[in-house]
């Protein structure tokens, strides 16, 4: 499902009819197409300078970033599995001031609204990083909360309520930047989880983050990573992530941001159909770095021959359906 450059030429100019008009707004910033590159895979936007039009996603979601610098994991960070890749990176990055001064103003110059994801090993770690970030030109603050809790036993604050309640409150009380929780799904119960967030002030929520996995050599007979687990996406994960959407959308009054494994214009209109706002594009850039300006093409071409002139409109979601339970 390919188109021209239309999707990518189109600045959300006011749709006529029969004129698709491929912009969304998530906490009052307007995206110029729903298609948003995820944290983690595109690095700061320049690594792909050459390899596609840097500005042609809706948005670009940083690496994650710490208050501190970080040299990230030892040993094997990546690693091919059936449709999908396990990754354990360790959030190397340069820090949060660091990306302030050196990569965000190259970043800002691409044009799609700039997304800094947030990460940290406490609180008072994630609640420096968010003041640097709210005093910054970064659109929005994308929180990580998959990171362990360092004071909770190494526990990841997105699988507790009480703990994404507790991060969720000190980062939205620290940065007025509109305010993003990123959803793990290994939490045992994300629905309130993601009530827990939205009632300490998230703007929006995006899900889903990799889910926990393991791969083990069997020559040298012990795990392939150093950190024995790493994180598991690509298309293999996608069934899972959509239902995920699809339910959470009945449990929160939020734009949801929607990804895991989307590698096509199917797939992401499945997300969009399912209750999604927007979606984020990962692994898939790194098989094949023009990803995200087909998907885009795809969506504009979708709606085009379905009369349809909003993105909106593409949601199935106006039948409400009986609440999932946990």
């Amino acid at each position: 499902m390919n188109n021209s450059n239309t999707a990518r030429q189109q600045d959300a100019a006011p749709s006529g009819q029969g004129t698709p008009d491929l912009s969304v707004t998530i906490a009052g910033v307007r995206f110029k197409n729903p298609v948003i590159a995820a944290s983690g895979t595109f690095g700061y936007g320049r690594e792909y300078s050459g390899l596609l039009d840097t500005a042609a996603p809706g948005g670009i979601c940083t690496k994650g970033l710490t208050f501190n610098a970080r040299t990230g994991n030892t040993g094997t960070r990546l690693r091919e599995t059936a449709s999908g890749l396990l990754n354990s990176i360790g959030l190397e990055n340069p820090g949060v001031a660091a990306f302030i001064e050196g990569e965000l103003p190259r970043l800002r110059a691409l044009g799609p609204v700039v997304i800094a994801n947030l990460s940290g090993s406490t609180v008072e770690e994630y609640v420096q990083g968010a003041e640097l970030l709210g005093l910054s030109s970064v659109d929005m603050i994308e929180l990580n909360i998959s990171c362990p809790n360092v004071k909770a036993g190494g526990m990841a604050f997105g699988l507790d309520p009480e703990a994404a309640s507790r991060v969720t409150r000190a980062v939205r009380r620290a940065a007025a930047k509109p305010l993003i929780v990123k959803l793990s799904p290994n939490a045992p119960c994300l629905g309130e989880v993601a009530k827990a967030c939205a009632a300490e002030g998230a703007d929006s929520l995006s899900l889903v983050n990799t889910f926990k996995a393991l791969a083990i050599d069997i020559f040298r007979r012990r795990p392939v990573f150093d950190n024995i687990t790493a994180g598991l996406s690509g298309p293999a994960i996608k069934p899972i992530a959509l239902r995920m959407v699809w339910e959470l959308a009945e449990e929160v009054d939020l734009p949801l941001i929607g990804m895991g494994g989307i590698a096509s214009a199917e797939d992401a209109l499945e997300f969009l159909m399912a209750g999604a706002a927007a979606v984020e594009v990962g692994t898939a850039t790194f098989a094949h770095p023009p990803a995200m300006t087909e998907i885009a093409d795809g969506i504009y071409a979708y709606m085009k021959g379905n009369g349809i002139e909003s993105v909106e409109e593409l949601s199935i979601r106006k039948e409400r359906r009986e609440k999932f339970p946990c």
